[in-house]
């Protein structure tokens, strides 16, 4: 079985360049220096999966030439992770069925109310989305495939986000400031970790370089890929800086987990 995990978008929240065209410390003329919103994916031949989805979602799916999507798993609230949200009706309208939804009970809250219309059917315009219990390991089974999915609560800033485990192999943690340490035990030793990185100085609401590499230090994972990049941190001189495990996503990268 060959499961692949696509970064849809490596950028931060404006992306990069920003849309006023500000490009930072980021070579305009370095293609894996454009970057759109935070999105990700898991997938084989039989299915899908979404981790949030980023105002670009749009751009990123149609890069990727993706047909359908199969489930959401939502990591927070946040403008950035959601605001793409309209561009999975596409995939409802394809198969008539409702597409499952993932995620902690502040951010379903968010999406209720703010996305009302995906959710609830209105006069021509039906429901596209529905919310299904978030459980501590989530399995999926596609015939002879079989998914595990495990949210992981930790620190973005002032709020709690979700990181996940998948397959008990790679962990995405796109937005985080702080691991728990009582969490600690589930990210040792992963073939991939995908980690929030979002510059070189300290963030209130981000990891910054020198958190994600004391971070490697004690779980050492195989690969660390790192994510939600500013414009700061320009793509080829993270190659020359970093460890050989570590190297700075661009948006369409994917690995086999």
């Amino acid at each position: 079985m060959t499961i692949k995990f696509t970064i849809l978008g490596c950028g931060s929240s404006m992306g990069v360049p920003r849309p006023d065209g500000y490009w930072g410390k980021c070579d305009p003329k370095v293609k894996r220096n454009y970057r759109t919103r935070c999105s990700a994916m898991i997938s084989s031949k039989k299915f899908n999966i979404l981790f949030d989805t980023s105002p670009d979602l749009r751009i990123q799916l149609l890069r990727e030439q993706v047909k359908n999507i199969d489930k959401i798993f939502y990591s927070h609230a946040h403008a950035d992770q959601t605001h793409g949200i309209n561009d999975l009706r596409i995939f409802y309208l394809k198969k008539n069925k409702l597409i499952d939804v993932y995620t902690n009970s502040l951010t379903k809250k968010y999406l209720k109310k703010n996305f009302s219309y995906c959710f609830y059917s209105k006069k021509g315009y039906p429901a596209i989305l529905n919310f299904k219990k978030l459980k501590k390991i989530n399995i999926f089974k596609y015939k002879n495939e079989k998914i595990s999915i495990k949210p992981i609560v930790v620190s973005h800033g002032k709020i709690k986000c979700l990181a996940f485990i998948i397959n008990n192999k790679c962990a995405y943690a796109s937005d985080v400031n702080e691991i728990y340490k009582k969490d600690y035990k589930h990210f040792y030793n992963l073939k991939y970790l995908i980690v929030d990185c979002l510059r070189f100085s300290p963030h209130p609401s981000h990891y910054h370089l020198d958190e994600v590499l004391s971070f490697i230090k004690i779980t050492k994972p195989k690969k660390t890929i790192l994510t939600n990049l500013h414009s700061d941190l320009d793509y080829n001189y993270l190659l020359k800086i970093l460890p050989k495990n570590v190297k700075p996503a661009h948006d369409g990268l994917s690995v086999n987990i």
